[in-house]
Formats: structure tokens, sequence, C-alpha cells
């Protein structure tokens, strides 16, 4: 059985919700999951690991959420060469830019995309739910 673990930060449950759909899909499949807020995981929790999926949504000039995840996320990246993980995330405004930008910092520290990032525009629709599910299935 896969060790998940769903680490997120959500200020209006958009990401929140996201991050559940991911549970789901990854619990489906048999997988043991744990869920993290941002402020709750840290690098010295990655190896505890099979897969880790991300959640995070765009913040201001889209970039990851700065009080909590940001900091979370500077401390973990480095550890996560060779590990498999998911990204995920809702947005307001923009294009998504932040998706990317976060994307290419994972693949530049060496982590292992199970899938293709998930973004929402808002609240998530039931397409983005099921692709969050869809997501957990990978990771599992």
């Amino acid at each position: 059985m896969s060790k998940i673990a769903v680490v997120f930060w959500s200020g209006t449950g958009n990401t929140e919700a996201m991050a559940k759909a991911v549970e789901d899909g990854a619990k489906g499949k048999g997988a043991d999951v744990t869920e993290f807020t941002a402020s709750d995981f840290s690098a010295d929790k990655v190896a505890g690991f099979d897969a880790i999926a991300f959640g995070c949504p765009a913040m201001g000039a889209e970039v990851l959420e700065e009080g909590e995840f940001q900091p979370m996320w500077d401390d973990v990246k480095g550890s996560l060469k060779g590990k498999k993980i998911a990204l995920f995330g809702s947005y307001g405004w923009g294009t998504g830019e932040w998706m990317d930008n976060w994307k290419a910092d994972a693949e530049a520290e060496g982590a292992v995309l199970a899938a293709d990032p998930v973004i929402a525009n808002n609240a998530p629709d039931d397409d983005a739910l099921a692709q969050c599910k869809a997501l957990g299935e990978v990771l599992a």
C-alpha cells in the first residue's frame, strides 16, 4: 500500500476541496493517505511518504501563498529529488502563471511529476474535482 501525503494551504476553501478530491482518489486505489496543512509539514516528513500532493492557490501577483506555504515549500523542495509528486490549486485572476513557475521549480529540484498539475478558476467545478481525483489515483 502506498503512503501518500496531501499537503495544502487554502484561504477560501477552494484548494481544500481540491485536496479532498485528491485524497478520495488515492484512498479509492487503496493508498494510506495523510492530510497536512502547510504549516504542519516539513522536510523531515518527506521520506516517510511514497508520493506527495501539494496544493496552493495563486496569491498576489501569481505567487504561492507567502505566509505558510512558500516557507514550507522552500524547506521541502530540496528533499524531493526522485520523489513522485502532484501539484494543484485554484486561482481567481491571471493565466495560471503561478502553476507554471511552481512546476518548473519542482522539476528543477528533481521531483517527478506524476501527472500534469490541476488548476481551477475560483471554486473547482466537477471537471476540476474529477481531475484532482485522478491525480490521487495516479499517486497511489
